[in-house]
């Protein structure tokens, strides 16, 4: 925008983004993206590996994430334009594991709506059993790609809305369980915790492994950074406020589905067992009412990561990292990446046939564990390592974090190790090919959001 000042003098007035929220409506905002039944759709495949002890799992990984927010916020006190992993371990450790973080998101991106689609697939052959699951991945990959590009998306009212019937149904589930328990003869309340005949170090550091998929979104609080009243305040602490919620909420709903449902009888679906737990609580209504809240939510997440990843995508091919001529083109009408949208597609769709629920958990949270474990290490150096004055706070949090999320990323199973082993091999030798063997700048990781404005 320009002013113009006395006989045709113009200056450029410099736009900034309003600060409106309030601590309060970051810390809403920050729930809606991680979602309040986010614990439901992996609820069969912590189970299973960590041999029914989700409570213990889901609050070990809150204790990590809790550590890890404190490194958030204070990164992105630092670099309160920025809010990115990647950005913070590029600058703050090495700029080629800058870009190997960068490189783990966009695998996170990717395998993302994989896990949704399959969970879809599942839970629609729940609630239809006559139609086979195989045509339903088909629907659903092609769902997810067909939204994108037509370019549909998501409004923050919609998001707002459903995040209210989320908390309906949750008040329905627990009142049912709560029911269903009080005509039980005999109930041990401490075995969600702790299960004398199963319990296992290994298995619960698994189990944990797993269950960081429940704090998955929180990061993305510190990209608001230039629209919050004081965000080196508020930033960091609705952050942390935002994962305690999540996580004692989360513990909440697991510990009422494993008094429900006892660890030693097998569910009929691994994919969708919060769904059977439901359902034995509250009867086929609240099994589908359930299946179906939790669907739509799996569809607008799994649809916003595709687009998501197909932006991401599209910078590194307009910057020259991927091939311009495939990654770096917009659809000329709907200026959607449409050919990384329709790749993101087929790999939902090979990937539905080929991997399991359980294996593509494991698979993003090797990525972001990573990424975890980078912002800790960052916010380690810069307030610790490199600080003039050495604080506790300023050591605790970011060591201790870098430590779980260490010990839970080397807990996951050695073939999703494998599979993320191969893939960050893949993204150094894309890096040591666009820098010449690292001679020059690494490339940067961008959604491509500004050239399409």
């Amino acid at each position: 925008m320009l002013l113009r000042l006395g006989k045709g003098v113009a200056v450029a007035e410099v736009l900034h983004l309003k600060r409106t929220l309030t601590l309060g409506q970051l810390v809403v905002m920050g729930v809606i993206f991680v979602q309040p039944t986010a614990p439901m759709p992996p609820y069969g495949a912590i189970h299973v590996v960590g041999d029914g002890h989700v409570v213990t799992t889901v609050l070990i990984a809150m204790f990590a994430m809790l550590c890890t927010a404190v490194s958030y916020g204070r990164m992105a006190q630092a670099y309160p334009a920025a809010g990115s992993a990647y950005t913070y371990v590029g600058r703050e450790v090495h700029p080629v594991a800058g870009f190997l973080t960068g490189w783990c998101m966009l695998l996170d991106y990717v395998v993302n709506p994989l896990i949704c689609t399959i969970w879809c697939a599942s839970a629609a052959r729940d609630l239809v059993p006559a139609l086979p699951g195989a045509l339903w991945t088909v629907f659903f990959a092609a769902l997810f790609t067909g939204l994108n590009l037509r370019g549909i998306r998501a409004t923050a009212r919609t998001n707002q809305l459903l995040t209210a019937v989320m908390g309906v149904v949750i008040g329905w589930v627990l009142a049912a369980s709560l029911h269903y328990l009080a005509g039980q003869p005999q109930i041990d309340w401490i075995r969600p915790f702790y299960d004398a005949q199963r319990f296992s170090l290994g298995k619960i550091s698994s189990g944990a492994s797993v269950a960081v998929l429940t704090y998955i979104g929180f990061d993305a609080i510190s990209t608001l950074s230039e629209e919050v009243h004081n965000p080196r305040r508020n930033i960091l602490r609705a952050t942390v406020y935002t994962c305690l919620i999540i996580g004692l909420l989360s513990a909440v709903e697991v510990y009422a589905a494993q008094l429900v449902w006892p660890p030693e009888e097998p569910f009929p679906n691994n994919d969708t067992a919060y769904v059977h737990v439901a359902g034995r609580a509250g009867g086929v209504l609240l099994f589908q009412v359930v299946a179906l809240t939790i669907l739509v939510a799996t569809v607008g997440s799994g649809s916003g990561a595709q687009l998501a990843g197909a932006r991401l995508l599209y910078g590194m091919g307009r910057d020259g990292t991927l091939p311009r001529t495939v990654f770096g083109t917009l659809h000329p009408v709907t200026r959607i990446p449409a050919n990384n949208v329709v790749l993101i597609g087929l790999v939902c769709l090979l990937g539905g046939f080929l991997i399991s629920y359980q294996f593509g958990v494991e698979l993003l949270n090797f990525g972001a564990l990573l990424g975890f474990m980078g912002v800790n290490l960052s916010a380690l150096l810069r307030y610790w390592i490199r600080a003039e004055k050495k604080r506790l706070s300023h050591f605790l949090p970011p060591a201790i974090g870098l430590l779980v999320c260490t010990y839970l990323w080397l807990s996951l199973s050695k073939t999703a190790q494998l599979a993320g082993w191969i893939w960050l091999l893949l993204g150094l030798i894309a890096g040591a090919y666009q820098t010449a063997g690292f001679r020059r700048p690494m490339p940067r990781f961008e959604t491509g959001e500004a050239s399409e404005s």
